[in-house]
């Protein structure tokens, strides 16, 4: 058995494709699926299953498309209620995948009907967790509903045991969510490789011997989850189509002049501190780069399906074009080039001051304002004395509260703040963008 890891990290996820050096089961693959096909020519492997652990509420799925396109059978829940043809499989089902055996074991919490896969080979196993156990915790379970919160804690802390009893303890542990995905809860593990076993000894799922103290203390912990995850499950119940990753045509400077000039989305995908010196009077920061979050908080801070210009160097327009669709977001518009001045020569080029947290602790005047982006629990665990706290993704309903006066904004590490930076300006407000740590004293 050989697995081979495709990550996405901008949304903190991996898929897998597993193979016994012929034929190959794919477990949640994302909707741009030529990574997936590159990987099995790789290894010179025939995808003959596509497997999916739940509806995915983060992304948009690829695995019916895959599955299409091969002739594999689609493994989906028998409980899920969907609209396309699949091959159900349920709680005990087992199905060969060439030397390979897989079987589906119930593991509810994160949603309802979710599956968990461990697979072997006769001498290895492998667990394939989805969204139930992860490294350091579990799939976050408030997703589904506000009333079955409470009920699919207690399925995923019986899940996640139910789970290791049926494997191997040195099986190799492989989640799809927790590398950085909102779908996780708790204290999850940064680490790149676990097994059972390991999980068994550290995992609070397992060393929390009461169950009602692990409930409590999950739900308490659960904190804000982008408002596009509304869209995900709906979209994945029906089947998403195929993405369309083709680079537009660059917009001339008039259509790029007019879309400003009317209030239409152009999102800068420059540095942020190459924005605050100079932009596009109305354009907005989401700076495009590896760790950035660019996917999760555009989806999250900007209005649901109105079309988008994306403003940038023509690799990332590409590779935004990309992380966008597999959140739902498709065919956005596009101006290339670095220098966005000379896409649009007839709009005003505006910038705004750009400094550090010792200049927002002393720097400021009196009747200014300071505004942490932060989201409340950040905000909760210690702020600046008299900042308005305005979590990134309420401001651009929360403008009405900010006081009037200058905005210091600040976040933890300078990348939200330089979003909202650009937000404020926007509406007309003058603002510092404090490009920094967090660090009160």
């Amino acid at each position: 058995m050989d697995v081979v890891v495709i990550e996405t990290r901008p949304l903190g996820d991996r898929s897998y494709l597993v193979h016994d050096g012929e034929v190959a089961l794919v477990i949640d693959p994302q909707r741009d699926t030529d990574r997936v096909e590159a990987a099995a020519a790789a290894a010179n492997v025939r995808i003959t299953h596509v497997a999916e652990t739940h509806l995915h509420n983060d992304y948009l799925s690829g695995g019916l498309i895959l599955a299409r396109a091969h002739g594999a059978l689609y493994l989906v829940s028998a409980n899920d209620d969907v609209a396309f043809e699949r091959t159900p499989i349920a709680d005990g089902g087992t199905v060969h995948v060439g030397r390979l055996t897989v079987k589906a074991v119930a593991t509810p919490g994160h949603t309802h009907h979710h599956l968990s896969y461990v697979v072997s080979d006769g001498e290895e196993q492998a667990v394939f967790s989805g969204g139930s156990l992860l490294y350091g915790s579990v799939g976050r379970t408030d997703l589904v509903s506000d009333e079955d919160t409470e009920q699919l804690t207690h399925d995923q802390y019986s899940s996640v045991r139910r789970l290791a009893a049926g494997a191997n303890p040195d099986a190799a542990l492989y989640p799809t969510h927790g590398f950085g995905s909102f779908c996780s809860s708790g204290p999850a593990s940064s680490a790149r490789w676990s097994t059972i076993a390991e999980q068994q000894e550290t995992n609070h799922a397992f060393t929390n011997a009461d169950e009602d103290h692990f409930v409590q203390e999950l739900i308490n912990n659960l904190t804000a989850y982008p408002s596009y995850y509304a869209h995900m499950a709906p979209a994945n119940r029906q089947g998403p189509g195929p993405a369309d990753l083709t680079l537009p045509e660059s917009l001339d400077a008039t259509e790029l002049s007019r879309r400003l000039a009317d209030g239409e989305w152009v999102v800068d995908l420059r540095h942020r501190v190459a924005f605050a010196s100079s932009h596009l009077q109305g354009s907005v920061s989401f700076e495009y780069g590896r760790g950035s979050s660019f996917t999760a908080y555009l989806g999250w801070v900007l209005p649901w399906n109105q079309q988008l210009t994306l403003v940038g160097a023509e690799d990332d327009v590409e590779k935004a074009i990309r992380d966008l669709c597999r959140i739902g977001i498709d065919s956005p518009d596009a101006a290339l080039g670095a220098e966005p001045s000379l896409l649009a020569p007839g709009t005003a080029v505006v910038h705004y001051p750009r400094v550090g947290w010792e200049d927002l602790l002393h720097g400021r005047s009196a009747g200014d304002v300071v505004l942490d982006v932060r989201r409340t629990e950040e905000y909760d665990a210690g702020h600046v004395a008299g900042a308005v706290n305005i979590p990134l993704h309420e401001l651009l309903t929360r403008m009405a509260e900010i006081p009037a006066g200058t905005v210091w904004v600040h976040c933890a590490t300078g990348y939200r703040s330089g979003v909202a930076a650009s937000l404020l300006q926007r509406a007309g407000r003058q603002v510092v963008h404090v490009d920094a740590k967090y660090g009160p004293s």
